[in-house]
């Protein structure tokens, strides 16, 4: 039996208390060529989601390195990539075409702030709250767009269509040939990671007998020198704040979600978690570097994770490896690197795609609830329609709507009289904002006897609307004449109702919680009830 790619990926990468670094000469092998088919796959999708900003591709191939050496060495989860990413990109042009590049530069400085106080507030912890359809959804739109964005590859380079006849055909006989040899290669060695197999064999050909097809040197010149120290060019005013800050919070909220989903994915299925709030002091402090030296910024990249997992990355050496190559393309072998085919990685990135893709969805969809199977072909759909944080925050009210729903109608009472005549209600269920109306119709103030009890031993008190409906409750009961016993109340809701403050019966078996209000208001404060 095959396992996911899911649990390949959180089963490759190393919990935040991983070996930084390689135990052996082989595996420092493994993680520097793993490092090298990561730079080799970045250099493309810098340079497109460069194009998608409006910004030059060497602002990308910057991000990519300067986000990808910072997480790498300082991140939550050795082994995760980051770089620019389209989920950014795709924010970031608007921003290029009305105000210019220099106010992109100033929004990533904002972003990486925004992220660092998220790490240091440790908000990174809510991402928990993302239920697993959501997940499942996220990973599988992801795979989508990473596949459909290939696409992009097929366009003649010298024209606007898309490639015909011998190009066309050379293009899909090559990117065949790449995911053949990607698959092929672990059968037969596996001293060589697969995705550089298959890049270095197709390379090869293409170069050996001169074949027409495109490659990374007709997306752009990718040769520069080393990232310089640029500060914003923008005027420091109040003005400039409320340009840039609309920007970048949406930066921060879509790279932090993007990464700590990653990073959450792993954990749930390694049973390992921590390390979101020292990734987003990661991504904040990369995106802060950014800012300051002329790059775009970037966030966690779940497809060239799984190159690098694939590739038998396992420790922080594997991407910190990766973003110095890139480096180096940069600064030494440019000319070199274009002569690599689009096909090759074309190649690579569709068998990431078959490796993300979570392909047990359809089998699981036939057994989750309905409501579950939903929530995964909305987000994946939103994903690949829109853009991440937009898919996720559905997905989550989606999930939180229709649970509050089903707990909504899980309130009822069981019944019964005491030898000495009084009527007693064993309230079970939660008792929220959702499950207050059936809460209240359970009660037969009128016919019940002149002492009734509400045992809440099997229920529990979530929030305010819980409190303001026993407040209700008891004043029914009051306003008919009738004594009314409240038992098996946590101390938190002893302290918060008012009139039913003085109805609680106390006992050693009380149960302990705590109830969602603000602690700050005193008992009485709140009218009516609470």
């Amino acid at each position: 039996m095959t396992r996911s790619p899911l649990a390949a990926l959180a089963g490759a990468v190393s919990s935040p208390n991983a070996p930084a670094f390689p135990h052996s000469a082989g595996q420092w092998k493994t993680e520097l060529l793993s490092g090298l088919t990561v730079a080799l796959a970045l250099v493309p999708e810098a340079v497109a989601f460069s194009f998608v900003a409006g910004v030059n591709p060497l602002v990308g191939l910057y991000a990519a390195f300067l986000v990808g050496l910072i997480t790498a060495v300082i991140g939550g989860r050795p082994g995760m990539i980051s770089g620019a990413t389209g989920a950014l990109a795709v924010v970031m042009v608007s921003l290029v075409a009305q105000h210019g590049v220099e106010y992109l530069f100033a929004a990533v400085l904002l972003m990486g702030l925004i992220q660092v106080l998220a790490g240091v507030f440790r908000l990174g912890k809510f991402i928990r709250l993302v239920p697993h359809p959501v997940m499942l959804g996220f990973v599988n739109g992801l795979a989508i767009v990473i596949g459909l964005a290939q696409l992009e590859q097929f366009h003649d380079p010298a024209g606007e269509g898309w490639l015909s006849g011998l190009p066309l055909i050379l293009m899909l006989a090559l990117t065949a040939l790449t995911m053949l040899i990607i698959w092929g290669t672990p059968k037969v060695t596996k001293a060589i990671p697969a995705p550089l197999a298959g890049i270095l064999v197709t390379a090869l050909i293409v170069i050996a007998l001169g074949l027409p097809v495109p490659r990374v040197g007709d997306l752009a010149d990718i040769s520069g020198g080393l990232p310089q120290l640029h500060i914003p060019m923008v005027p420091f005013t109040l003005e400039t704040l409320w340009i840039i800050l609309p920007y970048s919070v949406i930066l921060a909220a879509i790279g932090l979600l993007e990464s700590l989903l990653t990073l959450n994915l792993v954990g749930e299925i390694t049973g390992k978690r921590g390390g979101a709030s020292q990734e987003c002091v990661a991504q904040g402090l990369a995106n802060l570097t950014c800012g300051v030296f002329g790059a775009m910024g970037g966030c966690a990249m779940i497809g060239q994770s799984m190159i690098n997992v694939s590739s038998g990355g396992r420790t922080r050496v594997a991407a910190a490896s990766a973003a110095i190559f890139l480096l180096c393309f940069i600064l030494f072998a440019a000319p070199l690197i274009a002569q690599i085919p689009l096909a090759a990685l074309v190649g690579v990135m569709f068998m990431v795609v078959i490796g993300t893709f979570a392909w047990n969805t359809f089998r699981v969809m036939r057994r989750v609830p309905r409501v579950d199977a939903i929530v995964i072909v909305l987000v994946t759909i939103v994903t690949v329609l829109t853009d991440l944080a937009t898919a996720v925050v559905i997905g989550v009210i989606v999930s939180a709507l229709a649970y509050a729903w089903q707990n909504a109608t899980r309130i009822g009472a069981r019944t019964y009289r005491t030898p000495e005549g009084a009527k007693v209600y064993k309230v079970q269920g939660p008792l929220f904002f959702g499950s207050t109306d059936g809460f209240s119709e359970l009660f037969q103030v009128e016919s019940d006897p002149s002492l009734v009890i509400v045992d809440f031993e099997h229920s529990r008190v979530a929030d305010q609307s819980a409190l303001a409906a026993i407040e209700a409750m008891a004043a029914r009961y009051e306003t008919a004449g009738k004594r009314l016993q409240l038992r098996h109340l946590s101390q938190d809701c002893h302290a918060l109702l008012r009139r039913a403050g003085q109805l609680v019966v106390e006992s050693d078996d009380d149960p302990v919680y705590g109830v969602a209000v603000d602690y700050d208001v005193q008992p009485g404060a709140l009218g009516g009830g609470h």
